[in-house]
């Protein structure tokens, strides 16, 4: 007889040398109850399953019940975490395989909370309800937003406790992506075992990632380089819609561009280069603002780690390594003016442009003024009659930017149907994520479902779903997100 849920796996990854990975299976779980399955994925990737089976669907996303060509393993890494390096790994989290979809496409599917294993570092392995809720949420919400993401395919309640703050109800979630290479994977090859297979997983990520590389005079700078683009643009886009990824450690950054880990997460409402809100980021490192220079930073390690595949020569690789990490600021700002002037329905270059933005963002963020909604407002034409937004300095900048608008002999309403298809309408606020984390866990499920529904068509605006664009008044100044480990 069949399985509930059909997959067309592979496991390259268990080629590399077993350095890189532990093979281990997941912890079986109590009762497992499958709670979300994220369809519209599952077709996209290829993966059928018989809706009459729902209890065999929950065994086998739990990892209760596996599947017969799967090697699941736990990778192995290493990173900076706050800036410090440490050995790591999959410490909850473990592969499955890859999905081979219908278009001949490739994405690992991962089980995430599914229990401890060589990498757990004294954790017990598992993850509790409302955190993968969070990460199911965070996901679809940057997928529909068109920002690159691992995708979640589906989460089982355990029937089982976990101990975090409080007593919490655990929970599994199965975790799709382009694959878990990140910069701390080759900062583990680097470091361990005197770099001896760091050629190896050079190689495994450009054939997988970045085939047209293989004719590259330097590989090794081709890549590093593949990668500083597509991180840059990643960036750019977390600003583009107020996204604050909360640990940017270099074991959480993919180094196929995607946005992956989703712990502390959450959307910045008024605008505040400083806003932060995980628990753990007590010094501000990974606000909002800074972002793109973290990015650079572990942009560094990354290519630092690369050396000994840059040249045997270790002055020319150095050399040929600060040459090519030189090139991001650039890179990022021309991406970041390029994305701002969409925001503000522009399609030419002005050399006044960035003086034009940083006055709306300055004022923005004098007024504490909503990133999200005031993008929203110009768009629409219409601003709220409130004393903010009725302000002779906001009134004589827009003055300019029709300006600059007509400049290029174009309408308005041509420069705000531009807009209305980069600045979402809906984000997951912040407090309406609380809302819908704490009524599932206590077994609603319809606030949740209600929120989904808003993020996934944040670009059009519907009248029935206003209130989700509102903010409670003081409701950021004491929120705070978490781990979840």
């Amino acid at each position: 007889m069949s399985l509930a849920v059909q997959f067309n796996f592979d496991t390259t990854y268990t080629k590399l040398p077993a350095f890189f990975y532990s093979e281990i299976a997941p912890t079986a779980v109590a009762t497992p109850q499958l709670v979300l399955l994220n369809q519209g994925l599952a077709q996209t990737l290829g993966v059928t399953f018989d809706e009459q089976r729902i209890s065999e669907m929950g065994e086998i996303f739990a990892g209760n019940q596996l599947i017969p060509e799967t090697i699941p393993i736990a990778q192995a890494y290493a990173g900076h975490q706050f800036g410090s390096f440490t050995m790591l790994g999959d410490g909850r989290a473990i592969l499955l395989g890859e999905q081979i979809t219908p278009n001949g496409e490739r994405y690992d599917i991962q089980l995430k909370g599914s229990g401890r294993t060589p990498y757990s570092r004294g954790g017990d392995g598992r993850a509790h309800f409302a955190a993968m809720l969070r990460e199911y949420l965070m996901s679809e919400a940057l997928h529909y937003l068109k920002i690159p993401t691992s995708r979640s395919l589906a989460v089982v309640w355990t029937g089982e406790p976990v101990y975090r703050e409080r007593t919490r109800p655990g929970a599994v979630l199965t975790r799709v992506a382009k694959s878990h290479l990140r910069v701390g994977t080759f900062e583990y090859a680097r470091n361990f075992q005197g770099g001896a297979h760091l050629q190896d997983l050079l190689d495994y990520a450009i054939a997988r990632h970045f085939p047209h590389l293989n004719d590259a005079d330097n590989k090794a700078i081709a890549f590093f380089e593949q990668v500083m683009e597509l991180q840059a643009g990643l960036i750019v886009d977390w600003m583009r819609v107020g996204f604050i990824h909360g640990v940017m450690n270099t074991d959480n950054m993919c180094i196929a561009g995607e946005t992956i880990d989703y712990g502390p997460c959450a959307f910045m409402n008024a605008y505040e280069p400083k806003t932060v809100f995980s628990s753990i980021d007590t010094q501000g490192r990974y606000a909002y603002g800074n972002q793109p220079y973290i990015a650079h930073w572990n942009l560094s390690c990354l290519i630092s780690a690369l050396l000994p595949a840059i040249s045997s020569n270790k002055e020319e690789a150095v050399k040929l390594a600060e040459a090519s990490l030189k090139k991001f600021p650039a890179i990022y700002e021309a991406k970041w003016l390029d994305m701002m002037r969409r925001k503000l329905g522009l399609t030419q270059v002005d050399a006044k442009d960035k003086q034009l933005i940083d006055r709306l963002l300055g004022w923005m963020q004098g007024q504490k003024a909503d990133f999200t909604n005031t993008f929203f407002y110009l768009q629409e034409g219409k601003f709220p009659e409130t004393a903010g937004y009725q302000s002779p300095i906001l009134e004589e900048w827009i003055a300019d930017w029709e300006q600059r608008i007509a400049a290029e002999q174009r309408s308005i309403a041509d420069a705000q149907a531009l807009m209305r298809k980069v600045n979402p309408a809906f984000i997951p606020r912040n407090h309406k994520v609380e809302e819908g984390l704490k009524a599932a866990e206590k077994g609603d499920m319809e606030p949740f479902h209600q929120l989904l529904e808003v993020i996934q068509q944040p670009y059009v605006f519907r009248p029935s779903f206003e209130s989700y664009q509102e903010v409670p008044e003081s409701f950021d100044e004491n929120y705070q997100t978490f781990c979840g480990t």
